[in-house]
């Protein structure tokens, strides 16, 4: 396998087991059956930069390889720069008869993909979109999500930005708090939401203790959040110096920070609970001067949490940069909520008691989900599900009677008796 076909393997151009061409001995095998390809003079011009895909054959031909077209394309180039018209010519027709380096030759992932999330349909939101919004004065909504199913539902509804939050900690894990939740732990459920949405913006939360030591620590934890985590850019929470030195040092990194003042739950051993901040003047004017020192980093948003709305609009004010209130009142540039909080997930009266006073609830989602498991329940027990409806696959009369007659053959009489009753059952349903 050539330098170039390896490199081509890493970068998933090709599939890594079918780039390996056949020796001299064994092209007769890629052949279909029974059939000689004839190749024609051009294609010998192109086997130094062969990349052998494997194309479509019935089911009595043996696989065969095709070039890749790629490969195919760019021998073409060469042949026409070199002035060989003919050769270039007949590698353009073979390309093109190939789907022109269409997905079906020259991708390892199915034509039709299930689960790989909405195709995006409208542009993607960057930070360019984010910025157009908040000079216009038009309100950024964002809303957190933890899985593959949320991101769909978040990036469906239009929602401009996608918050991969630690309170994952809480809300999934079932934490108290979201001090437990790992920088792995992110990791993973980022690459779920990078899969589900096409269009939001993608923000991953740098969780408690993958930042707080050192500048670089926190540069190498955001990095691993956008190269394996699939996110736009990362969020981290506080404004002490070490926050601020933090930030700067991730954005000259390359890698785009929204800040968190306010509450910070991350410091919620600290802060003694999750309570309200900027509720006396000192307190507020050392919120309104952390926020200001994110800017300077280099932030490009800042998240209010928990603050007193004339604070909010304090703080708004006083930046350059959009402010994302979460029980911050209605003067911030944007607002955000919990995917479980505002959708009514949780119906435990645990959970009743911690939702937060700011969170408005959509819709009572929880309440749902119960009805249909108590239903689904009793329809089992009853006897009712799946019944003939939700039974779909139907075995041919005389492949039941040859069944029972094998049974019944080899002693198993009263397996050949479940069989033609279900058979029986499942004909009366059909009439």
């Amino acid at each position: 396998m050539g330098v170039t076909q390896r490199a081509a393997a890493r970068d998933g151009r090709v599939p890594a087991l079918a780039i390996q061409s056949a020796p001299p001995h064994r092209r007769a095998l890629n052949r279909p059956a029974q059939r000689a390809v004839q190749r024609p003079p051009w294609a010998a011009a192109a086997a130094p930069l062969r990349l052998a895909e494997r194309a479509p054959h019935g089911p009595n031909e043996a696989p065969r390889l095709i070039p890749g077209v790629t490969t195919m394309l760019l021998a073409a180039l060469r042949h026409a720069a070199a002035g060989h018209a003919a050769a270039a010519g007949g590698l353009l027709r073979t390309w093109a008869a190939c789907g022109g380096g269409a997905r079906g030759f020259a991708s390892a992932h199915p034509e039709i993909q299930v689960y790989a999330g909405p195709q995006p349909s409208r542009k993607a939101v960057t930070l360019r979109t984010l910025r157009a919004k908040y000079e216009k004065g038009v309100p950024i909504s964002m809303c957190t999500a933890y899985d593959y199913p949320s991101a769909v539902h978040v990036d469906q509804a239009d929602i401009d930005v996608l918050l991969v939050g630690d309170s994952v900690s809480m809300v999934v894990h079932g934490h108290d708090t979201t001090l437990p939740v790992t920088l792995d732990d992110m990791l993973s459920h980022c690459k779920a939401v990078s899969r589900g949405a096409a269009r939001a913006f993608l923000v991953g939360d740098l969780p408690f203790g993958s930042y707080e030591l050192s500048a670089t620590d926190a540069v190498r934890s955001a990095v691993r959040m956008l190269k394996e985590g699939g996110m736009d850019a990362v969020k981290l929470e506080g404004g002490s110096p070490a926050r601020v030195e933090a930030a700067r040092a991730i954005v000259e990194a390359g890698v785009a920070v929204m800040g968190h003042v306010g509450l910070t739950p991350q410091s919620v051993s600290v802060l003694g609970g999750f309570r309200p901040q900027a509720q006396v003047a000192s307190e507020a004017l050392r919120v309104i001067n952390q926020a200001k020192a994110l800017q300077a980093s280099g932030c490009f948003a800042l998240v209010l949490e928990c603050i007193p709305a004339p604070i909010a609009a304090a703080v708004t004010k006083a930046l350059r940069i959009p402010t994302i209130g979460i029980g911050a009142g209605p003067q911030c540039s944007g607002q955000v909520l919990v995917y479980h909080d505002l959708l009514g997930m949780m119906t435990h009266p645990h959970h009743a008691k911690v939702t937060p006073k700011f969170c408005k609830r959509y819709a009572e989602v929880g309440e749902s989900i119960n009805r249909a498991l108590v239903q689904y329940r009793e329809e089992v027990v009853d006897g009712l599900f799946p019944g003939q409806a939700y039974s779909p696959y139907a075995i041919q009369a005389a492949e039941v009677e040859a069944l029972v007659e094998q049974l019944r053959d080899a002693g198993m009489a009263d397996c050949a008796d479940a069989v033609a009753e279900a058979a029986a059952a499942a004909e009366a349903a059909r009439r």
